[in-house]
């Protein structure tokens, strides 16, 4: 259970940030390991926080000149496979601009 693991990284950070956590604000980015609603899920069976959480559309800089969404190609537990919707490129062709983590933006 991939989100089981990533979600007691957030909620380790969370007490990190803040002793008595009450509340918890985290963005998922389109490209990250799992989907938002997997984050959403996995936090809200293990915490009795209030937990929001919010969806990044991915933005990509390629080499041949494209910036803008990614093209989703493969999506799996753990994964995301992603190219320039304008060349096909994929790896070190470009570079992820937004959407392609998971943070922790607020804790009350």
């Amino acid at each position: 259970m991939h989100e089981i693991a990533v979600a007691n990284r957030i909620i380790e950070e969370a007490k990190r940030q803040k002793e008595d956590v009450r509340a918890l604000k985290v963005e998922v980015g389109e490209l990250a390991e799992i989907s938002a609603k997997e984050v959403e899920e996995a936090l809200k069976q293990m915490v009795d926080w209030e937990v929001e959480v919010g969806f990044v559309e991915s933005k990509i800089k390629c080499s041949c000149g494209f910036e803008g969404r990614a093209r989703i190609v493969d999506r799996g537990h753990g994964y995301c496979v992603f190219n320039c919707p304008d060349c096909g490129a994929s790896g070190k062709s470009m570079s992820v601009l937004e959407g392609g983590e998971i943070k922790i933006v607020g804790v009350g």
